[in-house]
């Protein structure tokens, strides 16, 4: 029997409605009593939420500017303040994790790889938000239409699903009489001035575009699949169109020849600007077509040396070893003020070689005054077929003091093996007896032995100061290197620690549990893929009581035994920590109610601590699964 719809229901849908498509002025809204206004405004959709709002901020906005001023009028302030709180229940509803991206970012961030803006959960304009998510779905929606050979005519007359609309709060069989509310125009038009940064494919990169988007004030641009002389210049009017904001620049999966990046880098080295926003620039799977440095047009050899420039990535290009060289020589010779500079993903071994590392000391002194990157803090190699050799070329690099402030080197997945990293252990300590600056170091699949690990652990426990992140994931350890890390705990600044699928294996675990010191200092965790069975939870059980700072632990595809969620128990109720992450996925042995149910208590602000999995058959298996 279909349910019975109650007095207020229909009438806050024929409310909605009015406010939706009506013309009328809104200000009785405003006359209800304050509970059943507060109900309305929880259950308005997004778009009538949308109206009501921008029609209170242009009636009353001299008397609330008076009100923020003055500090008076409670109960005015209160009926025409601040709905922040309903539109993240709004945001939450429609993308769950897009509010988990937002709460877990540190800040306003550059846009960087699909993650394309990074926002604050602190003080966030979760209207604003809502809006700008909303614009790149009817982005996205629109590019898959007009990629069709069917499709011709503009884009802004691409109709937007009706899945869209509805989770806005538009009816199908509701008349449209003046506006067409399904067309991308629209949309764009009515919501666009709330987009900050946005993901174009290749499709939307035209012309017609900057009309679509005129009122927006774009931070970040990220360009798709742009490879035709067409796409190249809409996006450059783009990037002209927003040059006054923008501030981060992204191309992915794109082909662009030397003429294609001086184009690009002229419509961001446009004069007379009061003062340069830009900061990042990225080039991400792409083809960089005649990459040989004398090939190289000037005008982009100049815009890396621009002073607003902060972090600049080339990752999986295929770039080689010159072109790496190129833009490195580039950077150091100009003495840019660049602060992340990322070369990964491409075979460059022996970019760093110079004659410039081996000439003699008396005439590097000169070089080294004029020379070099000392804003450079973060460098990534990551995957760049790097041998014993380039490791040699960048300790010469670092001795000769070309990246005096260098705090975070990612050299992972290159396979110099114990003789690189031995390399590398030289110049930390030769470097003991001044001021080391780097804090986070990455040696993730390296092809490292037990050994060349652990004589890396003994000489940075004693740099000063000493290192606050570590990652020496993926290497074959075994159980023999569980001393040294113990050991290495003992270090009073280390915080993060990445040790996954290192094969420690139970023994490792168990020396680890034996060795452990008294108090460790650890914030973050990462002991996943190493097969512990029950000694893992014997570890993780005295860690949580030993690590008074403890916030995550990772602890997945473990092998964890049902049982030993006991011991996890009881380690919990005991401790006093700040543990708000254990991540216990993988282990599908662990899947068992009367066991599961005992770990629910625990939680932080309403969500659980431990993460298990829900079912055996939800679990995907890995790849020493059983």
């Amino acid at each position: 029997m279909e349910k019975v719809p109650s007095l207020w229901s229909l009438c806050a849908e024929a409310i909605t409605e009015e406010i939706i498509y009506g013309d009328h002025d809104l200000e009785d809204i405003f006359e209800l009593p304050s509970s059943l206004l507060e109900e309305l405004v929880a259950h308005l959709p997004p778009v009538a939420l949308h109206k009501l709002t921008a029609d209170v901020s242009l009636k009353h906005s001299n008397s609330q500017q008076c009100i923020i001023n003055n500090n008076k009028d409670r109960r005015k302030r209160g009926r025409f303040g601040d709905f922040n709180a309903v539109w993240k229940t709004l945001f939450e509803s429609r993308w769950p994790q897009g509010v988990k991206q937002v709460s877990s970012s540190n800040g306003v961030a550059m846009v960087t790889g699909e993650t394309w803006c990074k926002l604050t959960s602190e003080g966030a304009d979760w209207q604003q938000k809502y809006w700008e998510a909303h614009i790149q779905n009817c982005l996205d929606e629109a590019a898959e239409t007009a990629l069709l050979l069917s499709f011709s005519g503009d884009l802004g007359d691409i109709a937007i699903p009706e899945s869209v609309m509805k989770s806005i709060g538009f009816k199908e069989d509701i008349c449209h009489t003046s506006f067409d509310y399904s067309k991308l125009s629209y949309h764009c038009l009515r919501f666009g001035c709330y987009a900050s940064c946005v993901r174009l494919q290749n499709v939307l990169c035209v012309s017609e575009m900057c009309e679509l988007l005129k009122d927006g004030k774009l931070h970040g641009l990220v360009f798709r699949r742009v490879k035709s002389k067409t796409h190249i210049d809409g996006a450059c009017k783009l990037i002209k169109q927003n040059i006054e904001t923008l501030q981060s620049l992204e191309f992915i999966h794109c082909k662009l020849s030397p003429s294609t990046l001086s184009k690009i880098c002229s419509c961001l080295c446009i004069k007379n600007i009061e003062k340069r926003k830009f900061h990042c620039f990225s080039i991400k799977s792409s083809s960089i077509l005649e990459s040989d440095a004398a090939l190289m047009p000037s005008g982009f050899l100049s815009f890396l040396t621009e002073r607003s420039l902060h972090a600049l990535t080339f990752s999986d290009n295929h770039i080689g070893p010159d072109f790496a060289q190129m833009i490195f020589n580039t950077l150091i010779g100009a003495s840019a003020d660049l602060s992340a500079l990322e070369l990964s993903e491409s075979n460059i071994s022996g970019w760093l070689t110079s004659t410039n590392w081996k000439i003699p000391s008396s005439r590097l002194s000169y070089l080294e005054k004029n020379k070099s990157l000392k804003s450079l803090r973060v460098l990534n190699l990551r995957g760049d077929n790097l041998h014993k050799e380039d490791m040699e070329d960048l300790k010469s690099v670092l001795v000769h003091n070309f990246m005096p402030n260098l705090q975070s080197l990612d050299i992972s997945d290159n396979p110099f093996e114990d003789d690189g990293i031995r390399i590398l252990i030289s110049y930390f300590t030769e470097a003991s007896e001044k001021a080391l600056l780097l804090r986070e170091l990455k040696l993730e699949n390296c092809d490292l032995s037990y050994k060349g690990v652990a004589e890396l652990l003994g000489t940075l426990s004693s740099l000063r100061p000493s290192l606050y992140a570590l990652s020496v994931a993926g290497n074959e350890l075994g159980s023999h290197v569980a001393a040294s890390l113990a050991k290495f705990l003992t270090t009073p600044s280390i915080r993060e620690l990445n040790i996954e699928d290192i094969g420690l294996g139970p023994s490792g675990f168990r020396l680890l549990e034996k060795e452990m010191p008294d108090r460790v200092g650890l914030v973050e965790l990462n002991i996943s893929k190493n097969r512990g069975g029950m000694e893992t939870a014997k570890f993780i059980s005295r860690l949580v009581s030993q690590a008074p700072e403890l916030v995550a632990v990772n602890a997945a595809y473990n092998f964890i035994p049902a049982e030993s969620l006991e011991v996890i128990s009881h380690a919990l109720k005991l401790s006093k920590g700040k543990l708000e992450h254990l991540d216990l996925t993988g282990n599908t042995s662990c899947y068992q109610p009367p066991h599961v149910s005992m770990l629910l208590e625990f939680r932080i602000n309403g969500k659980p601590i431990v993460i298990l999995p829900s079912s055996p058959n939800t679990v995907a298996p890995y790849d020493d699964d059983p």
